[in-house]
């Protein structure tokens, strides 16, 4: 490797990817790293070059864009989409060229998602099984029909070849309103996807939702957490400690909830706003869950343990108490919009 370390980052205006960057600036390694980000706003790739990152116009949809910025990079944090098969091969195929001009494997840290877990309880219960990211052996259970699990195996495969370095974050239903610099200056998405679904669909009916009886559980995880997750997992490949490929699968947890709960604290909050007739959760209908596949999707059942992370030194501080506490201004949030 270089003297600079060449980091590309996908993903850098979204929620996760944003947060992720974020902490990379400001990390001590950022002195000597060179970062390059793809981004579709050729406004925010300005002001992403203001603050020192070579930002290069284009979408996960520009192949070649991809495997062109992937085959110059040491370093990839892939933050965009967990479903993108082509934009994955095309990294993969940069990654690889990298690797053929200087003989060193270049580090990939791709991000998955918890959802490669669900089934289809439709709220009516919650599984027993909790996967834990150190049982290899477990994970390989996992159907290859799972979400985002055919995006997943090419890069485990990548890894078994000897190309490239493979890390995958399976972040899980993650909350709270990103803030920092990134936010501020109007480059990053500062805010999660599904609990403000929750809370929209439960608006457009005038009371809180719930999906089945929502008796189904989810890990969860608050995006400052999140994003450090990253950094201790970099640190850790950076010291050659962190586990790869097939042992470098890392849930981002920290304590799970009951559906239900989460919906009963949008119903409370809806219901003292004056937008919702009870502060009870009523059933989604069937109507409703058919036009609104997010609302469908968080009656499945996702359980975990982050445990590979914990062991490299991650300790999340927020918990399931957070997160039912952050709904409610999430609410107020929405309502301002």
């Amino acid at each position: 490797m270089s003297s600079t370390t060449n980091v590309f980052i996908t993903g850098a205006t979204g929620y996760i990817g944003g947060a992720v960057l974020e902490l990379l600036l400001e990390h001590p390694t950022a002195s000597s790293s060179q970062f390059t980000a793809l981004v579709r706003s050729p406004e925010k790739a300005q002001k992403l070059e203001a603050i020192g990152v070579h930002a290069v116009v284009g979408s996960n949809s520009d192949l070649d864009k991809l495997e062109q910025l992937a085959s110059e990079s040491d370093v990839i944090f892939a933050c965009a989409d967990a479903d993108n098969v082509p934009a994955t091969k095309a990294i993969l195929a940069g990654l690889k060229k990298r690797y053929e001009s200087t003989g060193k494997a270049p580090i990939l840290v791709h991000t998955s998602g918890t959802g490669v877990l669900t089934d289809h309880a439709a709220g009516k219960y919650a599984y027993d099984t909790i996967y834990d990211d150190t049982d290899v052996a477990q994970l390989e259970t996992l159907p290859d029909t799972q979400f985002h699990r055919n995006v997943d195996l090419l890069i485990i495969e990548a890894d078994k070849q000897g190309y490239a370095r493979t890390h995958i974050v399976l972040p899980s239903t993650i909350y709270a309103h990103a803030t920092g610099k990134l936010v501020q200056l109007g480059i990053q998405n500062p805010k999660s996807i599904q609990i403000p679904c929750l809370i929209r669909s439960s608006l457009k009916r005038g009371q809180g939702g719930v999906t089945g009886e929502g008796k189904n559980r989810w890990p969860n995880v608050h995006i400052d957490d999140i994003a450090s997750l990253y950094i201790v997992l970099y640190e850790a490949i950076l010291a050659g400690k962190a586990g790869h490929g097939r042992e470098g699968l890392y849930f981002g947890e920290n304590g799970e909830h009951l559906l239900y709960d989460v919906s009963k604290a949008v119903a409370e909050a809806l219901y003292e706003l004056g937008k919702g007739r009870s502060p009870e959760p009523t059933t989604f209908t069937e109507e409703e869950l058919n036009a609104d596949f997010l609302i469908a999707y968080l009656g499945t059942n996702s359980r975990c343990h982050a445990s590979r992370a914990r062991a490299l030194g991650w300790k999340p501080k927020y918990t399931t108490k957070d997160l039912l506490a952050s709904i409610k201004p999430e609410v107020e949030a929405i309502l301002k919009e």
